[in-house]
């Protein structure tokens, strides 16, 4: 379906013509994306331009998103809670002292599980060697 270079209206710019070379190059610039991400947006959406747009915004925000922690939406606390295997209260305690990053959530709640780890191996040891001299 080539473009109809007649029509130079509001409409013919709302709408993105894969076919022709020119207009492939003009919006994977404008959209910041390969020429092969937009035929996939477009594929997915549709031609119109503000569509394709949002869906690639979406697309975009979910890749930045992965690895953070948003606290404010309840489907990631239940998420990231359940991943944790940790109360959502405690993902709040861990996201206020490391920060939104999953990977640093991560190595502090590891690094608290190991200091407890460590202090009860040492409270069971001092229970044994107490048991040991009584006896």
């Amino acid at each position: 379906m080539a473009d109809n270079k007649t029509k130079r209206g509001g409409t013919d710019r709302a709408l993105i013509a894969l076919t022709e070379k020119y207009e492939l190059a003009y919006w994977s610039k404008k959209f910041k994306v390969t020429p092969a991400k937009l035929k996939y947006a477009v594929k997915k959406v549709g031609h119109s331009a503000k569509k394709v747009e949002a869906y690639i915004k979406l697309q975009k925000h979910r890749a930045s998103d992965k690895s953070r922690i948003a606290l404010s939406e309840a489907y990631e606390v239940r998420y990231w809670s359940k991943k944790f295997k940790i109360t959502p209260a405690k993902l709040k305690a861990a996201v206020a002292a490391a920060g939104h990053s999953a990977k640093k959530v991560g190595a502090y709640l590891a690094a608290q599980k190991a200091a407890k780890k460590a202090k009860t191996t040492k409270k069971t040891t001092k229970k044994v060697a107490k048991r040991k001299k009584t006896a």
